[in-house]
């Protein structure tokens, strides 16, 4: 019944999230401010929608929603949408918005394509690390995709002449610049925290911090790339374009890490 029930609200939240992303691409067409507090107020409808799904599928899974393709991808788009609410609340910065819910239903209709299937956990995640591990991952994937949003933004602004519409709704390059900065340190402190959990856990399920699994070793990559970021940053006094254009590579290897890596270099996170 729990399965039942996450699979109808599931279909709910996909068909939300379209007419989110609707809405929201009324709104800077048509450029009615009204549009955007609809659209924010419905977007905090779907992540309620969203979470009581995860909810459900945990109870009737009987673990931790987060083991297969299917449950990584849809809290994948729960935490995108948790992290653009926050910001856009946060900066009253309703155009990320209309950038992050095409991102967010991507994501969703990834999830949907994906097998909803049950299966019983394999030995080595039946360990108490692994809402630990899996949970810091989503929260940096999340991250990570909103400073992506933010970047492209960026490089939008640029092109913007004037105090129009979007002159008026987008913050100034240097302002923008730091709210995206903001997005990577946060995607950047729990992804170190996904990469630690996950040694330990390793350590306990296999005997080893570190195998060189594919995942393992493209997370890597993926720290390296914000660390090189948040370096250059802090150390060269690094802004602008190249920060933004650092920022998008780091989520195309972020979305590589877990697609591609699961699609065409299976290991042992084959699982999910």
């Amino acid at each position: 019944m729990m399965l039942q029930a996450e699979n109808t609200l599931f279909t709910i939240v996909v068909i939300g999230y379209f007419i989110l992303t609707a809405l929201n691409f009324a709104f800077v067409i048509l450029k009615k401010d009204a549009l955007a507090k609809v659209a924010f107020g419905i977007q905090t409808g779907i992540f309620l929608l969203h979470t009581a799904a995860l909810v459900l599928r945990g109870i009737g899974a009987g673990h931790w929603p987060m083991t297969n393709q299917y449950e990584f991808a849809t809290s994948f788009a729960w935490a995108l949408c948790l992290v653009s609410l926050v910001f856009i609340r946060k900066y009253r910065f309703p155009v990320l918005g209309a950038f992050s819910s095409p991102l967010i239903l991507l994501m969703i209709g990834y999830a949907a394509m994906q097998s909803r299937e049950v299966k019983e956990l394999m030995p080595s995640l039946r360990s108490s690390w692994l809402a630990f591990h899996v949970s810091t991952a989503i929260i940096a994937y999340g991250s990570f995709g909103v400073a992506f949003v933010l970047s492209l933004i960026f490089l939008f602004r640029g092109r913007i002449k004037g105090e129009g519409f979007w002159g008026q709704h987008i913050p100034q390059p240097e302002k923008l610049d730091m709210i995206s900065y903001r997005s990577v340190c946060l995607g950047m402190l729990f992804l170190t925290l996904t990469i630690l959990t996950g040694a330990i856990w390793a350590e306990q399920a296999w005997g080893s911090y570190w195998s060189w699994d594919p995942k393992e070793t493209w997370s890597l990559v993926t720290w390296i790339i914000y660390a090189i970021y948040l370096h250059l940053r802090i150390r060269r006094g690094w802004r602008g374009k190249a920060a933004a254009w650092f920022a998008v590579i780091g989520f195309i290897c972020v979305i590589f890490t877990y697609i591609g890596v699961n699609t065409f270099l299976p290991g042992i996170h084959s699982y999910a």
